[in-house]
């Protein structure tokens, strides 16, 4: 999720809260420069350690570029966040409201911004039994998509590799539930995994470091 707030074209565009992230962007600004906003949320470079904030530094220009469209459009879910830190810490946020505002050209210099970031791991505990079991679900289903353990941020998939495991999973419910849009590539993948399948790919996933 990409948590984000607009300021005025002449202060800072700021993104706070599946993102959280601000980008200066008047005229000369340095559009992948992240601020005090964005680090309040995200933390420095886009990596935290709030479990349900993905680390998001280091994601593609085309993935950014197409989740906040999406989220622009209110076509993938905006659970409502509290921001953990910064000047807007302890208020609450949702991703529809934060991106409305925010032109093509705004979005583009925030996805690239992010895009030259370098994504972080969060270490988390996972069960090797699973993870072991997750890591043949993924080769059969989900490897042709995302490469090498969904580590390679130009499939223009996001990155699942080290992500949090508790974003992770929300994200699969809203998917299961069609409150996420699915490619038509994707779904039948999705129809294998019941919920032991999901705990074993999520444990897989953590288990990168």
């Amino acid at each position: 999720m990409i948590m984000m707030k607009h300021y005025s074209r002449y202060t800072f565009l700021a993104v706070s809260a599946l993102f959280g992230l601000s980008v200066a962007t008047g005229a000369g600004a340095d559009a992948g420069k992240l601020t005090e906003s964005c680090v309040g949320c995200h933390g420095k470079g886009g990596a935290n350690t709030e479990a349900a904030i993905p680390n998001i530094g280091g994601y593609s220009t085309a993935y950014m570029t197409d989740a906040l469209k999406l989220y622009k459009t209110k076509a993938r879910p905006c659970p409502e966040t509290k921001i953990p830190g910064g000047a807007k810490k302890g208020t609450k946020s949702d991703m529809c409201q934060a991106v409305k505002d925010l032109s093509d050209a705004d979005i583009k210099e925030i996805a690239e911004s992010f895009a030259e970031q370098k994504f972080v791991r969060t270490p988390q505990k996972f069960d090797a039994a699973l993870a072991k079991k997750g890591k043949e679900l993924h080769d059969r289903l989900c490897e042709k998509c995302h490469s090498e353990g969904g580590s390679v941020a130009s499939d223009d998939q996001g990155i699942l590799a080290g992500q949090k495991t508790a974003y992770l999973e929300e994200q699969f419910k809203f998917f299961n539930e069609g409150k996420r849009p699915i490619s038509k590539k994707m779904k039948p993948k999705m129809e294998e995994l019941d919920k032991a399948g999901i705990q074993a790919v999520l444990n897989y996933y953590a288990s990168f470091k």
